[in-house]
């Protein structure tokens, strides 16, 4: 392979002999990205345009100011739910221990973007010293101190669960109870309270909760305002809202925004 080619073919990074490297990528809206691993650990980040991943484990949704950390041999696909630059990072597996063993989204920082670009620009097999030493050290270093965001979407096996759950994820706004589901996958709402704990390790009022709240942050991050967004998701009030947001994230929605 020409060590000056920007390919964009993750197989072409597989063998690539340096502590990461960068793959650069622009796909448009509804591309998709079958099933696959790396050896290598993945930073997943997009700077534009928003991703939807999945695992056997869970859904996550990336917009710019989230990655998801992949770590090897994790299977997984890509949605791309609009037009996506991807900017994402390889990290060669035995630094990759360092960031631990399950799927996990980060905030991304300024200046850890900034970082990502830069090392974006270089070749896929750049030279390992000076400045670029010192970026690769510094994107690390961001790696570590990144805040994880709680926002897994647990995804159930259960014909049933999968019903309810992919209804809910195209409409997370409309309030429709357990009950309600019950008697839409013929089951009663015992044995979904049931299947909810066990597949997803949640309770369905939770899911919902996650749902929503993945939801929240694309459209504040899209620039909806805070009574919007809560309007559309269903909450009866901005401030019913924005109590669940500073639960869940530590942070009220305007603080969410002033960050970005």
């Amino acid at each position: 392979m020409n060590s000056q080619a920007r390919s964009e073919d993750y197989r072409d990074y597989q063998d690539v002999a340096l502590p990461m490297t960068a793959l650069v990528r622009n796909q448009p809206a509804g591309a998709y990205n079958t099933p696959h691993t790396h050896r290598h650990g993945q930073l997943l980040y997009a700077t534009q345009g928003v991703m939807r991943v999945a695992t056997d484990d869970g859904l996550w949704f990336l917009p710019p100011r989230r990655a998801l950390w992949i770590p090897p041999e994790v299977v997984h696909d890509q949605l791309m739910l609009g037009a996506v630059s991807m900017r994402s990072i390889y990290v060669q597996p035995d630094i990759a221990a360092r960031f631990g063993g399950r799927c996990r989204v980060l905030e991304v920082s300024t200046l850890l973007r900034e970082l990502i670009l830069v090392l974006a620009g270089q070749p896929i097999e750049y030279v390992f010293e000076g400045r670029n030493a010192h970026v690769v050290a510094l994107i690390l270093c961001e790696l570590e101190s990144a805040r994880t965001l709680p926002l897994q979407i647990p995804w159930p096996s259960d014909r049933r669960l999968l019903v309810i759950c992919n209804a809910i994820l195209q409409a997370p706004g409309h309030a429709r109870t357990l009950e309600y589901w019950a008697d839409q996958v013929g089951a009663s709402g015992r044995t979904l309270i049931r299947l909810f704990l066990k597949e997803t390790g949640m309770s369905f009022r939770h899911w919902v909760q996650q749902v929503r709240l993945a939801s929240a942050l694309d459209r504040l991050d899209q620039g909806e305002g805070i009574g919007v967004v809560a309007q559309a998701l269903g909450y009866a009030s901005a401030s019913a809202f924005s109590s669940m947001f500073r639960r869940v994230m530590g942070e009220s929605p305007s603080d969410f925004l002033a960050a970005r």
